[in-house]
């Protein structure tokens, strides 16, 4: 029997979620981490839900310097991803993702618990 064994380092990035169910995927960290890098200072991704959009319910991000008291802090890799109390029903069990395709590069929010959604993905419902 033969074993194999690896010099290289090898890490395995793992999103962790928190009880609501809620991750910050690691591509998500990674680019927040490069726009802190290009900004000269640590960014923060805050995620929203808010009435309006043409399903009803619809996704405000913002890039920020600061976190309120009662924001719910979800880190991977050392960024960070904010959910006001509010929002926090809306977003359970959602990963927010960065995706690079070629309609675009864009944060976005994959959510079970949305029935549907736009083609835009900005707006949902449940």
């Amino acid at each position: 029997m033969t074993s194999v064994q690896s010099t290289a380092p090898f890490e395995l990035k793992v999103a962790t979620r928190t009880p609501e169910g809620i991750v910050l995927s690691p591509s998500a960290a990674k680019r927040l981490a490069r726009l802190g890098a290009a900004e000269g200072h640590t960014v923060m991704l805050r995620v929203a839900v808010e009435g309006g959009g043409c399903s009803g319910f619809q996704y405000q991000m913002d890039l920020v310097q600061t976190a309120e008291p009662d924001d719910l802090r979800i880190e991977t890799d050392g960024q960070t991803l904010l959910v006001d109390p509010i929002s926090v029903p809306f977003l359970k069990g959602s990963e927010v993702a960065y995706v690079d395709e070629l309609a675009g590069a864009q944060f976005v929010v994959r959510n079970p618990n949305a029935a549907s959604s736009c083609g835009c993905g900005v707006s949902f419902s449940i």
